[in-house]
């Protein structure tokens, strides 16, 4: 039997979300061996994500089923109000899986995803909703730029093809030393970058804002509204098939773009950040376990027991 009357009648009004929801995607399973600075890497990442976005915006994290300190950091982190919106699975979902949840979760008209591992620079959201703002039909837009597999923008040049107001450029205009750093963040080595470097960039000009042809799933914008249309994705394994999304989006005819100047940086699993430039001397240079020879038996094994005690 009710007893009392619910205050909350009384309300005339309730809270409204902000336009743009920023939502990370974290899974941190353990602190130890490869996660051993995961901890770090997620408060680094969310404290520059906070640091001079540019524009407001309400933070939503998904939490797929990390370890007790992970979980304790965030729920903390809820509590001081710089989480907006917290989501805790029990489990690892798959990057898929959580995509189903926390791109309909988010209550923003504007959505913008990242990984756990993302370094932001100042202006980096004012900057990319620019290009979400600017661009018809934009599918997806990454803070910075790089270069991306052509197959997946060819809706990009085929929109150029048949609006005279686009300006479409191929050539080398990136500076290669926002290329290199990327790449370096995410283990490429010397020769790898070297043949990425070969590789044009395709400029796109419209409105007089210059963008790059591509984007990347591991950091973007989108209309959520946009998203919805390809939600729920159905991906059978936690990583390696979420190029996916990337499909779908250009096969539907939208826009994949990339910001002209680097306003995201990726930090994989260290907050230790890649030099730009190595002499030709410490390029020459390699640990006893950089060769394939030790490396792969030890990766062999390192993978044997992550499967052992954590794929279940």
């Amino acid at each position: 039997m009710r007893k009392g009357h619910n205050p909350v009648k009384q309300l005339t009004r309730v809270a409204k979300p902000q336009r743009i929801t920023a939502t990370v995607l974290n899974h941190i399973p353990f602190l130890d061996g490869f996660y051993s600075e995961m901890l770090k890497v997620l408060k680094l990442s969310l404290a520059t994500l906070r640091e001079d976005a540019g524009l407001p915006f309400d933070l939503l994290v998904y939490d797929n089923g990390s370890c007790l300190e992970a979980r304790t950091f965030l729920l903390n982190e809820f509590d001081k109000g710089n989480i907006q919106s917290l989501i805790l699975s029990d489990k690892n979902m798959g990057k898929g899986g959580a995509w189903n949840v926390m791109l309909q979760a988010a209550p923003g008209e504007i959505i913008a995803f990242a990984d756990n591992d993302v370094l932001y620079h100042p202006n980096w959201l004012l900057e990319s909703v620019k290009v979400l703002e600017t661009y018809p039909k934009v599918g997806m837009v990454t803070s910075r730029p790089f270069h991306t597999r052509p197959e997946l923008y060819t809706a990009i040049l085929k929109w150029a093809a048949t609006n005279p107001d686009v300006r479409l450029e191929s050539g080398q205009y990136v500076n290669p030393e926002w290329i290199r750093e990327f790449l370096l963040s995410v283990g490429r080595s010397e020769e790898e970058i070297d043949q990425d470097l070969t590789q044009p960039d395709v400029k796109v000009t419209y409105n007089g804002l210059t963008t790059y042809a591509g984007a990347s799933h591991w950091q973007f914008l989108a209309w959520k509204q946009v998203l919805q249309e390809f939600l729920p994705i159905n991906l059978s394994r936690p990583l390696g098939q979420v190029l996916r999304l990337d499909e779908m989006i250009n096969q539907k005819g939208y826009l994949r773009l990339m910001t002209a100047e680097p306003y995201t940086m990726n930090l994989s699993n260290s907050t230790e950040l890649p030099e730009n430039v190595r002499s030709k001397e410490s390029k020459k240079v390699k640990r006893l376990v950089d060769f394939p020879i030790i490396q792969a038996p030890l990766m062999k094994i390192y993978n044997a027991i992550f499967r052992l005690y954590y794929d279940r």
